[in-house]
């Protein structure tokens, strides 16, 4: 399902922003307007991130080989942590920069063709079409998330979701819109003032709005790149799985990592009855790792150690079995 639904809230955005971008660039070639110029490039970056993701995508299925025993799947928070590098460069700095140019021709005055076309309500049209096809797209990408999103607020479900096109998808979409409300300020205002600082403060806000974005989704996709756990909630349902288990006596200590969205790797250490002989630990085993994948579906690679529980050797922060 996050798969699916990430896809479908990408491949939304990717058609809205390359729609989007074509509107913008042309109202720049009939105002000259410096917000318009940012926000056309931020539609291209927005475009070129929504197709780094659909690439991530299909790479990430690929099978696993002798050199990649684990799989592909990291490659999907690959692709994102560059949509945050792309983000940052192409469209934060790139604004910031204008910003300075159009504050220094301001600051000369040099000719605005914003103040002296006749063409300034076309930014006014174009921004406001804008708006609607992005909020379409975000409605996409909310509506997607919330099958997976739960009882969790937003602000938890970008930090904690281990599919990252979606929260890729609801920052960006968000980041547009308030792009776009800022670029509306910037050109209504200009024009209704012939103050040309007021394009300048709305380029501005465009750009320290994209690298603050950047920053977050570079953060949180550094953290999918490093091995996140899994969450608290998957890792309760497979400790109770084993618990369940005929043989396993407790847990140990568990260890989990995300190899991908989908796809979760445990190490356990369980205990075991001191009398039990091989044939009896091996059947406790491979009844754990059913019952692990039967609770918890995406743990793919599952590596069980059967110990003798020794207190001193305990290194899980839960009681000790039969305590």
């Amino acid at each position: 399902m996050s798969t699916e639904g990430g896809t479908k809230a990408v491949l939304a955005a990717l058609l809205a922003n390359t729609g989007i971008a074509v509107m913008k660039f042309l109202a720049f070639a009939l105002t000259g307007a410096s917000s318009m110029l940012a926000e056309g490039i931020h539609s291209v970056a927005d475009s070129g991130n929504q197709l780094l993701l659909l690439l991530g995508g299909r790479r990430a299925r690929r099978s696993a080989t002798p050199e990649h025993p684990f799989g592909y799947g990291r490659e999907r928070y690959i692709y994102s942590f560059l949509v945050a590098i792309v983000l940052f460069s192409v469209g934060g700095l790139f604004a910031l920069y204008e910003a300075y140019h159009k504050a220094h021709d301001v600051h000369a005055g040099k000719h605005d063709e914003l103040l002296e076309g006749t063409w300034w309500w076309v930014a006014i049209v174009v921004l406001l079409g804008a708006i609607a096809m992005e909020g379409t797209s975000l409605r996409t990408a909310v509506r997607e998330s919330e099958h997976t999103r739960g009882t969790a607020s937003w602000v938890e479900f970008i930090r904690r979701a281990k599919s990252p096109e979606l929260p890729v998808i609801l920052l960006e979409d968000f980041a547009a819109l308030v792009g776009l409300v800022l670029a509306l300020l910037g050109v209504g205002l200009t024009k209704l003032t012939g103050n040309g600082y007021f394009d300048v403060a709305g380029t501005a806000g465009i750009g320290l709005l994209l690298v603050g974005v950047a920053a977050v989704l570079g953060v949180e996709t550094k953290s999918l790149l490093l091995g996140e756990a899994a969450s608290p909630e998957a890792q309760r349902r497979l400790r109770e799985g084993l618990e369940r288990t005929e043989g396993v006596e407790g847990v140990i200590h568990m260890r989990t990592m995300h190899l991908g969205p989908d796809e979760l790797l445990v190490g356990v250490k369980v205990a075991v009855p001191a009398t039990a002989d091989a044939a009896a630990v091996a059947a406790s085993i491979d009844a754990a790792e059913r019952a692990m994948r039967a609770v918890e579906p995406a743990a793919r690679v599952i590596y069980v150690e059967p110990d003798i529980y020794v207190a001193e050797h305990r290194t899980d922060p839960r009681p000790a079995p039969g305590h």
